[in-house]
């Protein structure tokens, strides 16, 4: 029977409501909407970094101590080691970034990075120099600048835009756990070792390197297994590394992000900041459990949080929170008001690290993504040089200039992230990157 046009215009309304039913249907929270929605290698890339960061933070929160209590290394000189360290990683993740957009494959280039980054860790151990150090350091953060782009890149391929928030937060809170566990076995370590010596010994650090080398195999072993690339449903123009090609909104939000690396020197300078202001060996380790508990318990939630208000109000209040947070670091008179304060760094790190990587996703293509967030790192990793020199310049000087002593970075730090938040609250745009947000 011939369909009158009274009757066609019915039948496409009645279908058009059973698409707005389907769609509200579809962006309800529902009981499904947790862990259990993960696909697999959201779990995979998880349990990788859970792996890697028991090992990395294992060595790198005490690298600082051994630098400075065994080799009688400067603040600058520090500085100067953890800054070129974080370029040397970024200038390599833009191209990582484009490289796994062209072969249009992650999960290789992200394990050979993580395979580097284990196979440098034993040379920690016949350090006896800053320059060594620094040697091992760089290669370390070689490895991360292959594996980061492309694991971050294949966490957005694997999960919708609901998730996305929720897939970012989970996976940061993997890996901040892997940073708990490590931690507790390198205050283990140290107790067992030198529980009635305030600084930090060579044999004391050896051991621990000893034990990181385990979790680093563990975490190659489970993104090489537990993962898989996954297959392009389209066809895609081969990627070009080009800063305009992933749009005006990006390119916004990287330069306040910058203004905010600026004065986001290394952790390394909390750690020395601690020490200075009296805290033990075993003192800093447990600060720093207790600020990667923190960042833990906060990052899936607040993840989730993001999929629901938006990723811009998160970002802004976490920055909020590092100013009032290193204003306190600089003004610390004691070795527990460090601790209280990086505690609350946790909350910092919980609210805007993850959630800024699944902002990225947000705003650029999809096809772009390995070049996006290979330049996000990129960018942020060439900051932390400056970041880091400036932070140790400022704190014991250069030269014959002695500086402005140990409150100054923090001082510094707490202003350009206020400037960072006004300027994010000011200037970037409003964003929804589908129906389902809800928020900015």
């Amino acid at each position: 029977m011939p369909v009158t046009g009274a009757k066609f215009k019915s039948r496409l309304g009645q279908q058009a409501s059973q698409e707005d039913n389907q769609m509200q249907h579809e962006t309800r929270p529902t009981r499904q909407d947790g862990l259990g929605t993960l696909p697999r290698n959201v779990w995979a890339v998880s349990l990788t970094s859970f792996f890697m960061d028991i090992s990395s933070e294992m060595v790198i929160n005490i690298l600082p101590l051994f630098l400075s209590s065994v080799l009688g290394v400067k603040t600058n000189v520090i500085g100067l080691i953890e800054g070129v360290a974080e370029a040397t990683s970024s200038l390599l993740k833009v191209f990582s970034g484009w490289f796994s957009d062209r072969m249009r494959a992650r999960k290789w280039l992200a394990v050979a990075g993580y395979a580097l980054s284990a196979l440098s860790k034993p040379f920690f151990y016949f350090a006896n120099s800053w320059g060594v150090v620094a040697a091992v350091r760089w290669a370390d953060r070689v490895g991360k600048g292959v594996r980061t782009a492309p694991r971050d890149a294949l966490v957005a391929d694997s999960i919708d835009e609901r998730h996305r928030g929720l897939a970012f937060g989970f996976h940061r809170a993997a890996d901040t756990g892997g940073a708990v566990l490590g931690l507790l076995i390198a205050l283990g370590t140290v107790w067992l070792t030198q529980r009635h010596s305030g600084d930090l010994t060579r044999s004391t650090f050896q051991t621990v390197v000893l034990i990181s080398l385990i979790p680093a195999l563990l975490a190659v072993l489970s993104l090489a297994i537990g993962a898989q690339d996954v297959p392009i449903k389209q066809a895609r123009e081969r990627p070009r590394i080009s800063f305009r090609g992933l749009g005006r909104r990006f390119a916004l939000f990287m330069l306040i992000v910058g203004v905010f690396d600026l004065g986001n020197s290394s952790d390394a300078f909390l750690v020395l900041r601690a020490q200075e202001r009296g805290l033990s060996i075993v003192g800093v380790l447990g600060m720093l459990i207790t600020f990667n508990l923190v960042y833990t318990l906060v990052s899936t939630p607040a993840g989730s949080l993001s999929d629901r208000i938006g990723r811009r109000k998160l970002i802004i209040g976490g920055w909020i929170i590092y100013a009032i947070i290193y204003l306190g670091f600089a003004l610390a008179g004691e070795g527990w008001h460090v601790w209280v304060l990086y505690a609350l760094y946790g909350l910092y790190y919980g609210l805007a690290y993850g959630t800024s990587k699944a902002m990225v996703a947000d705003i650029v293509p999809e096809a772009l993504r390995g070049t996006a967030y290979g330049t996000y790192n990129t960018v942020l990793g060439v900051l932390d040089f400056p970041a880091s020199l400036i932070a140790g310049v400022l704190w014991q000087g250069v030269g014959s200039w002695e500086g402005f002593g140990p409150a100054a970075p923090f001082f510094f730090g707490s202003a350009m992230a206020l400037l960072a938040a006004g300027l994010m609250a000011l200037i970037l745009p409003q964003t929804k990157p589908s129906a389902q947000q809800t928020g900015d």
